[in-house]
């Protein structure tokens, strides 16, 4: 038995989602035959937490020290701040990119507000 992230495991779909699918996946192969370029006009999205301090990586934080030099490091800790950032982009990279307000919920109204 071997643990894994709960983020690798796919999501179950039930047979209506699979079903629906199929049409969709059918629309879009015919869409790329009509027009070769129409991957290139496909613009995706993501959502991501940033933290407003990430601590460095062990290796970045290390320091030659010889043995009679007192080096002290203060243990730095990830911050309490973060912001969701909201990140558009296409097969040439990043369209758009928005930091959420602070309080503000990401939905499809909030999308809509972006895309004006």
């Amino acid at each position: 038995m071997q643990r894994i992230a709960e983020k690798f495991v796919p999501r179950l779909l039930s047979n209506d989602q699979k079903e629906h699918r199929i049409p969709v996946c059918t629309q879009l192969t015919e869409q790329v035959k009509k027009d070769v370029n129409f991957i290139s006009t496909i613009i995706t999205g993501d959502e991501c937490w940033v933290f407003g301090y990430d601590p460095e990586t062990k290796q970045l934080s290390s320091q030659w020290k010889t043995p009679i030099s007192l080096l002290k490091k203060a243990r730095q800790v990830r911050s309490n701040v973060k912001s969701m950032l909201v990140c558009f982009f296409d097969t040439e990279g990043i369209v758009h990119k928005e930091f959420v307000p602070s309080g503000q919920t990401v939905n499809g109204k909030f999308y809509c507000n972006i895309l004006r």
